[in-house]
This record gives C-alpha cells, sequence and structure tokens, in this order.
C-alpha cells in the first residue's frame, strides 16, 4: 500500500488576497471560518490555507494545479499584479505549464488540461 496525497496546506499571510489566487482565479470551491479556508480541487484534494506568518521560499514545495485555459489564466493574473515566472510553454517532459507565485510569493506550477 502507498500513501495517497489528500491536503497540502499553504500557510498565508491574509485569506482575502490568498483567496483571490485559489478560489477566484484557479476555480477551487471555498469553505471558509475565521483564519482558515478549505478549498477542493477536483480530484478531492484539499487545499488548506492556515492564516499565519508565512515566508515563502524557491527552495519549497511548489504545488501544481491543472486547469483549462492556462493562457488566459496567466494574462489575468497578471493583469491583476501578479507574478508569472515563466510564461506558458511546452516543457521537455510534455505538459504545457507556467510558473506564478501566488499572493503570498509561494511558487504554483500550473498545467494546461490535456
Amino acid at each position: 500500500m502507498s500513501a495517497a496525497l489528500t491536503r497540502v496546506v499553504v500557510s498565508v499571510r491574509a485569506l482575502e488576497p490568498a483567496l483571490a489566487f485559489y478560489r477566484d482565479l484557479l476555480g477551487l470551491p471555498a469553505e471558509l471560518s475565521p483564519g482558515f479556508a478549505m478549498l477542493r480541487a477536483d480530484n478531492g484534494v484539499e487545499v488548506f490555507l492556515h492564516e499565519r506568518e508565512s515566508e515563502a521560499s524557491d527552495l519549497s514545495v511548489a504545488a501544481t494545479f491543472t486547469l483549462p485555459g492556462l493562457d488566459s489564466v496567466c494574462e489575468r493574473w497578471a493583469g491583476q499584479g501578479g507574478i508569472v515566472v515563466d510564461a506558458a510553454e511546452t516543457r521537455p517532459w510534455g505538459d504545457r505549464m507556467a510558473v506564478v507565485r501566488d499572493a503570498d510569493g509561494h511558487l504554483v506550477c500550473l498545467i494546461e488540461t490535456r
């Protein structure tokens, strides 16, 4: 038996800017509580936003989300002042992928739905 990924916890300085990215831009439905938000991806994996001191690092784990309309999502994020680190392109391993920073500066990989 192997482990299954069920939840990713993201530490955020403030919920509203984080929700603008994860809920509004990526389309993850959210259940809100004071200081917390529980979002669920289509495959059932939970994204738990925990409001607390946070420091982004490029040496940490980067969550990856698969979604339609990758170019449009990146354009919308950049238009809102978001940072696109690596523009959408087909990577050597075959994924069409972009890398962005969420509202707290955490690296997030976005992959085009095939």
